[in-house]
């Protein structure tokens, strides 16, 4: 497998390292937003908030976060390790053990000053560029992932986002009962601030355009397009239903950046070309990400 801009080739650490700033991004995000304003987003993480707010008063300053963290994970990755092997769980275990770390020492600040606005967005954002530095890992925290997976092994009619998404609500709705429907608005706020940012994170890095161009100057356009952008381009034959005159539709898929040369170089020959201009969510082969191993 190439490494993020599919040049160079990924160094053997750079998963760990991955997983280490991600599980550290999130427990800053928690620590700092979503557990001082009772946040609770789904996740062993949101049970943990929870079960530290209703054990204030057997425990000084409850349960900590870290503690459920890692006591709800170990029977999960034991029954894990049976079911799946060890191969299946040993990213995973390591980015659970690291964020129960890093939930143990860093300290618990109230960045948003009680703003559950503030809390919901920047908290949103640190959790979800640290689950998408975690996934692109090819890891996973553990929690209700897992849970999930384990679920489904048994009810294979059900998706494992399916269970999971189940499993999450409940979380969500116990949260919503102990800490108020304000905050669970907020929160709910915050879990889509997460997966916007970390679905961001995971395509951004693959984010190309594509572009249909219809001209009757189809070859000389075909021909600037690959000698200006260096780029392919595809050439395929239609009919226009309102002239009944075959056409060429040109194919081509470039960079972010190259649509804005794209389409200078098609008005330069053709000011009555029809363009359209799509997002490719992910390409692979030359010139984009290149095939390698994972």
């Amino acid at each position: 497998m190439k490494w993020l801009n599919g040049l160079n080739e990924k160094p053997r650490y750079a998963d760990y390292l991955l997983i280490v700033l991600g599980t550290g991004l999130l427990a800053l995000g928690i620590q700092w937003f979503y557990d001082p304003t009772g946040f609770v987003t789904g996740g062993f993480t949101g049970i943990a908030i929870i079960v530290k707010t209703i054990s204030r008063g057997a425990v000084t300053g409850g349960i900590p976060l870290w503690l459920t963290n890692l006591a709800l994970n170990i029977p999960v990755f034991l029954a894990a390790l049976k079911m799946k092997g060890r191969k299946f769980v040993w990213k995973t275990g390591i980015a659970t053990v690291l964020l129960s770390l890093w939930l143990y020492g860093i300290p618990r600040i109230d960045m948003s000053q009680k703003d559950p606005f503030l809390a919901a967005v920047f908290g949103g954002v640190l959790s979800g560029v640290g689950i998408g530095f975690v996934l692109l890992a090819k890891a996973t925290t553990g929690g209700t992932d897992l849970v999930a997976v384990l679920i489904q092994h048994k009810l294979r009619h059900y998706s494992v986002i399916q269970i999971m998404q189940i499993l999450d609500g409940m979380i969500v709705l116990t949260g919503l009962y102990v800490f108020g429907l304000k905050t669970g608005l907020y929160a709910a706020v915050a879990i889509y601030v997460t997966s916007k940012v970390s679905d961001a994170l995971m395509e951004g890095m693959k984010f190309s355009k594509a572009a249909f161009i219809i001209t009757d100057y189809y070859e000389q356009t075909a021909r600037a397009l690959m000698e200006q952008l260096n780029r392919g381009v595809t050439g395929f034959f239609a009919r226009g239903m309102y002239s009944g005159e075959e056409k060429c539709i040109l194919y081509c898929v470039v960079s972010k950046k190259e649509i804005v040369y794209l389409k200078e170089i098609v008005v330069g020959i053709d000011t009555g070309a029809f363009v359209i201009v799509s997002d490719a969510r992910e390409v692979l082969g030359e010139g984009f990400i290149e095939y390698g191993r994972i």
